[in-house]
């Protein structure tokens, strides 16, 4: 049986293959033999390529082959950015799990909903917690559970949680972690400061990079349209009733934002809700059946809906705002053109974000030529002309927002970045090991 070639034991591997794990990808042919060593692993692969089950599945065999005690000790715990990504990992967990018949406690744990049933879980304590930061510090401040006892540290699409909205809760999870402990970052994108902090964290690491394959690249068409700022909704609106999208997927820098073009969108006569992170997990759910199932035409949505997020035969992505980083970008996209369906994905670019945009494309090492639509028209060659040098860095600040609004989302700026501040401690944590 191929997985047990990697080390795995005869009936956990018989398991994965129940569940539809036939094949190792490559991720999983060389992530599972390094992690059952102990040895801390850096994982690059692109989205849909099987990282879960990279680190779930010698997670489950270490635990399989320990003295389970009780109460349980926590021995694996994974962070995730999203409460849709943890939903999905825990699931592949649970559902090994539940075919081994093995004695293996699996808690999922994320923000939105009560937090009482999730304490009630952890109740006699548990082997593997698959949480987002906020909820687990959370669930630490109730003494619900201690870290004490972690050996396995897992970071799922390490780069969105090391993103300037986590870094804080990382750094304080970190701290209370023990040194001696096995690290696993995968994700799909590790830009230059994630790879600094994971060098700072994870100790002599097997790095692994699986490269996309040109015949099994996703067919994405990507289109840039210049329009100026205040017109953007009117050609959204615009683009989806000539073009007759079905299903459009629209990403805003924040969650004023998404409610914004929502409602107008809405006035429109175009079903559309918003989806953010500070609508309850039941809304969320709620929002994205309905879009699903075709209730819902748009969904204006933040970066929360970047990961973690499968909406099969989605057709149509478009960037109202720019995503921050060319990672975020490649993240948002990825919603549509997947499992061998082709996608559009079209970014509205206003002249202060054409260098930006043109930073995007020099990560891709791609060139996607601006379009003009038909009544949206403006002068194009002023509208490029603050990006005919190639930039280094992202410039310019995010504008302060109206009181009252989410400041959240947008460029990065020059300030110093919180995650200078997790690297440093990082960097402390390394010294005392």
């Amino acid at each position: 049986m191929p997985f047990a070639s990697l080390g795995l034991s005869s009936s956990l591997a018989r398991v994965a293959f129940d569940q539809g794990f036939e094949i190792p990808t490559p991720i999983q042919a060389q992530a599972i033999p390094v992690i059952l060593e102990g040895q801390d692993v850096l994982g690059l692969a692109q989205t849909g390529s099987g990282k879960t089950a990279a680190f779930a599945l010698p997670i489950l065999d270490r635990l399989l082959h320990a003295r389970h005690t009780s109460p349980k000790r926590l021995q694996s715990l994974v962070l995730v950015p999203t409460r849709e990504l943890a939903l999905q990992v825990g699931e592949v967990f649970r559902e090994l799990v539940q075919a081994l018949r093995a004695p293996i406690k699996v808690v999922v744990a994320f923000g939105g909903v009560s937090i009482n049933p999730q304490m009630m879980s952890l109740r006699g304590g548990a082997d593997i917690v698959v949480a987002t930061p906020g909820r687990l510090l959370d669930l630490i401040e109730h003494n619900a559970l201690t870290l004490s006892t972690v050996s396995t540290l897992v970071l799922d699409e390490a780069d969105r949680l090391l993103d300037l909205g986590f870094a804080d809760e990382l750094a304080h999870i970190l701290d209370m972690l023990p040194h001696q402990r096995q690290s696993l970052f995968f994700s799909a994108t590790f830009p230059d400061d994630v790879q600094d902090l994971a060098a700072a964290l994870l100790y002599e690491p097997a790095c692994i990079e699986i490269e996309t394959e040109p015949e099994t690249a996703p067919d994405i068409t990507q289109r840039s349209v210049v329009v100026a700022p205040d017109r953007r909704a009117q050609l959204l609106k615009h683009l989806i009733q000539t073009n007759g999208w079905g299903r459009v997927l629209v990403f805003a820098a924040t969650k004023y934002g998404t409610e914004l073009v929502a409602h107008k969108l809405h006035r429109a006569g175009i079903h559309a809700a918003a989806f953010h992170g500070d609508l309850s997990q039941g809304a969320r759910r709620q929002v994205l059946d309905a879009f699903k199932a075709s209730e819902l035409q748009v969904v204006v949505a933040t970066d929360v809906a970047a990961r973690g997020i499968d909406i099969a035969n989605l057709p149509v992505v478009v960037n109202f705002d720019l995503p921050r980083s060319a990672a975020d970008y490649v993240h948002r996209i990825g919603r549509t053109g997947r499992a061998g369906a082709s996608g559009l994905a079209v970014s509205f670019v206003t002249p202060d974000m054409e260098s930006h945009f043109r930073l995007i494309e020099k990560r891709q090492g791609l060139r996607v030529p601006r379009e003009q639509v038909e009544g949206f028209d403006m002068d194009l060659a002023q509208a490029v002309s603050s990006g005919d040098e190639e930039p280094e860095a992202v410039s310019g600040e995010v504008p302060d927002a109206p009181k009252g609004l989410d400041p959240n989302g947008g460029i990065k700026g020059r300030r110093k970045s919180k995650k200078d501040k997790l690297r440093e401690a990082a960097a402390l944590a390394k010294q005392r090991t």
